[in-house]
């Protein structure tokens, strides 16, 4: 049997909504990020590290994910992932190739089964790491609401490569691409949208200073800090101007693919939930704006301005 080709890992998210550059002082001033690059209607948000954007920021009528972004080692590696996903019957919008955005690669663009975009690159731009203290480094995961738990994990383990790390009673499921416990996590819900987006700190003294520098500015944690159990990552989660839950984290428990067995996690016992005890339960509020805006994907947006224009 042919051995699954896996993706190579997350490199960042880019988000859609109406006025959302607009929000771009927030990232700046507040969240740690920079701007790397600005065209007519996006921005580029970079982190500490080598990668061209972290965080992106785009103009469009509907609240939602434009694209979930994704690394792969090279073009031959690209190449066979293309391949493994026409095989495996994804809805592939095309043939590798170059990217004429700004931070250009090569590489593709799939949908999945919730109609999300995701991009596929490699041989981007990099840009010179800044080591700065209490800065975010890197986008840790990207969680997903969806209403085909089962379904959308299927997709990610079989098309793409992913692998169980874990569960959440029958709630969550963590699903990792590299030595990080978890880069996409699913979550049951009624429709698909984007429960949140973590941004991992170097050191857990990082993690709590960037907690501080949020509050001395007035904007203090809807939930957290806290130690999950799955992951075993620090927590701390905001709000951001546009309604988005973001989250600081750190220390994400490493992999041992040899060792590694994954296990369910209990929701009702609050230690397994929270390991420090510190953060409690999420309020109703909090679980609210973790359930996000019915987000149609994709296809149905591309479908509906086909629409308009004609």
């Amino acid at each position: 049997m042919t051995e699954t080709i896996r993706t190579g890992g997350l490199r960042g998210i880019m988000m859609r909504g109406p006025g959302l550059p607009d929000t771009l002082p927030f990232y700046q001033d507040m969240w740690g990020l920079k701007l790397a690059h600005r065209t007519d209607g996006t921005a580029y948000l970079r982190g500490t590290g080598t990668e061209p954007f972290l965080y992106g920021l785009t103009e469009g009528d509907v609240f939602g994910i434009e694209y979930v972004h994704f690394s792969m080692p090279d073009r031959a590696s690209m190449d066979a992932l293309h391949a493994q996903a026409m095989a495996r019957g994804a809805d592939v919008l095309g043939a590798p190739a170059e990217f004429d955005d700004w931070p250009g690669g090569y590489g593709f663009e799939l949908l999945d089964p919730d109609n999300r975009r995701l991009r596929f690159r490699t041989d981007a731009r990099a840009l010179d790491a800044e080591r700065e203290w209490a800065m975010p480094r890197k986008v840790s995961h990207v969680v997903l609401n969806t209403p085909d738990m089962e379904g959308v994990q299927s997709f990610y383990e079989e098309v793409l490569g992913f692998r169980v790390s874990d569960y959440s009673a029958d709630q969550m499921v963590f699903l990792r691409c590299s030595s990080d416990h978890h880069a996409i996590a699913l979550v049951r819900a009624h429709y698909p949208s984007v429960n949140h987006v973590a941004f991992e700190l170097p050191s857990i003294d990082e993690f709590m200073r960037s907690i501080g520098r949020m509050k001395q500015k007035g904007h203090v944690p809807t939930w957290g800090p806290g130690r999950h159990g799955p992951g075993n990552n620090p927590f701390a989660y905001f709000v951001s101007p546009s309604g988005f839950v973001i989250e600081f984290t750190s220390e994400v428990q490493q992999i041992d693919e040899v060792t590694h067995e994954a296990q369910v996690w209990p929701r009702d016992v609050p230690e397994k939930m929270d390991l420090w005890m510190t953060a409690g339960q999420p309020t109703p509020a909090q679980r609210a704006v973790m359930q996000g805006r019915p987000d149609p994907g994709f296809a149905e947006l591309r479908k509906a301005n086909r629409g308009a224009a004609e």
